[in-house]
């Protein structure tokens, strides 16, 4: 525990020091001046104690600044004190004052003002002059102020004055001591209060975060649809509480009253719109634009186009808004028609979807000539179709996958995913197991305890005898 500085002798005890210098003092004087001293002691600790009190008990910051000034005072002898924050800007605000012993505190506080009121106009300081001498030229000649800094987490926040009208009154090492410990104390309460502050500001954006994470679980389908002759399946797992990655299943006829009207025991015959996109980037920013691509791409769908269309419109609808924001969107777009079993794509420079053929046993990659979603309004999209067999099997993916990075460096790349996709549709494995196995494989290659740096997406479409 530091020790606290001895207290200053008054001018009383200075002049009878000085009456008795070089005479035999008597024992019953000598006795007074030291009870007189512990008494002083006394009172400054007493003050520092009920200051650390407080310090302890306030919730409020203000409650607590309010004494600061009233005990610098009394611990300095002084007539009054003044508290003064930086509020950015060069910008300083009064923020409490406590005069007694007759000082004029309204005098004080319209000096102080007039010096806070030009600051706050953008006035910069007088060269070579410094806060302490405008507030003292702002004061009567005969008000002598002195200053010391209030200093939390190694930044200036304030300062703490001292007034007295003592002419003889001198602003010793001892006295700069003791109100530096006060203001130290300010200090400790500010730094205390930016703390709470900065966690309410992060319950707050958790709070917000955990409402955009349950909108966005809620915009990703929540159930595969039935499709006759499909089997599928999709997994998302994100970087971030909020992630960039979306894919969902639209049918034609999804803006009709009855949108099952066209669904068979096997499933839905119309035909169906099966869709992955990536935002560049990731976290809540990644999200908002998401959650933007997820409902202009479904009013775009409304309109029966075809998929080279579809982002031909879209891409021209969101550009300003991509633009703007300087991010993109990578999207492959394709249609499925149950009846002909027949696959038409087109892609936005989106990673290809991968084709395992049962008929052949090779895997081929989905792919047309397309720029990424936001980067050029007129941008054109190429279309292409593939007829699909029993078997066959369809892997939509985010680059989370190929991107993931393990311990040594080494990222996961295309070609380690073809071959686990090739293995495990090779091995009959339905759309869901096809899911979980890949996850697994890269979890197994990144390592498990690592958590993914960027959001990972699958989906998996398998056509199934009917």
């Amino acid at each position: 525990m530091t020790a606290l500085p001895a207290p200053t002798p008054s001018s009383d005890q200075n002049s009878f020091a000085a009456n008795f210098s070089g005479q035999e003092t008597p024992v019953s004087t000598l006795k007074e001046l030291v009870a007189n001293l512990n008494r002083e002691q006394n009172k400054i600790q007493n003050l520092l104690s009920s200051l650390g009190f407080a310090l302890r008990s306030f919730n409020n910051l203000n409650q607590f600044l309010e004494i600061i000034p009233l005990m610098a005072a009394r611990v300095s002898d002084t007539d009054g004190g003044a508290l003064l924050l930086y509020k950015g800007e060069g910008k300083v605000n009064l923020q409490q004052l406590h005069c007694q012993g007759g000082l004029a505190s309204q005098e004080i506080r319209n000096g102080i003002s007039k010096v806070t009121r030009e600051l706050g106009k953008g006035e910069s300081l007088p060269e070579n002059t410094s806060l302490d001498e405008l507030i003292q030229n702002a004061l009567p000649q005969d008000i002598k102020v002195f200053g010391t800094p209030i200093l939390a987490k190694g930044k200036e926040r304030g300062r703490l004055y001292v007034f007295t009208r003592d002419r003889d009154y001198e602003w010793n090492l001892t006295r700069q001591k003791l109100v530096q410990l006060v203001a130290d104390q300010a200090a400790v309460a500010i730094a205390n209060n930016d703390l709470a502050m900065e966690v309410r500001q992060k319950e707050r954006l958790d709070r917000e975060l955990e409402m955009a994470t349950d909108i966005q679980f809620h915009l990703l389908p929540r159930k595969y649809p039935k499709i006759k002759g499909l089997d599928i399946a999709a997994a998302c797992r994100t970087a971030n509480r909020v992630g960039g990655d979306y894919y969902d299943f639209i049918p034609a006829n999804y803006d009709q009253p009855d949108s099952n009207a066209n669904e068979t025991n096997e499933g839905s015959t119309v035909p169906w719109s099966i869709v992955i996109g990536d935002v560049m980037g990731k976290g809540v920013p990644a999200g908002l634009i998401m959650t933007m691509t997820r409902g202009m791409l479904r009013a775009e769908v409304l309109n029966h186009h075809s998929p080279a269309k579809v982002l031909k419109h879209l891409n021209r609808v969101m550009y300003d808004d991509l633009e703007s924001s300087h991010r993109f969107v990578t999207l492959f777009y394709s249609q499925y028609d149950p009846q002909t079993r027949r696959l038409s794509f087109s892609n936005a420079a989106h990673n290809p979807p991968l084709w395992w053929q049962a008929s052949s046993n090779t895997v081929h990659r989905l792919d047309t000539l397309g720029m990424l979603i936001g980067l050029d309004t007129d941008s054109q999209y190429e279309e292409d179709r593939v007829q699909l067999g029993i078997g066959d099997t369809i892997l939509y993916y985010t680059d989370g996958f190929t991107d993931a990075v393990n311990s040594k460096g080494k990222r996961f790349e295309e070609h380690n995913l073809i071959q686990s996709f090739h293995w495990a549709a090779q091995q009959g494995y339905h759309s869901e197991a096809i899911v979980q196995y890949l996850f697994n494989t890269v979890d197994c290659f990144i390592g498990k305890e690592k958590p993914p740096v960027d959001d990972m997406t699958l989906v998996v479409m398998q056509v199934k005898e009917e």
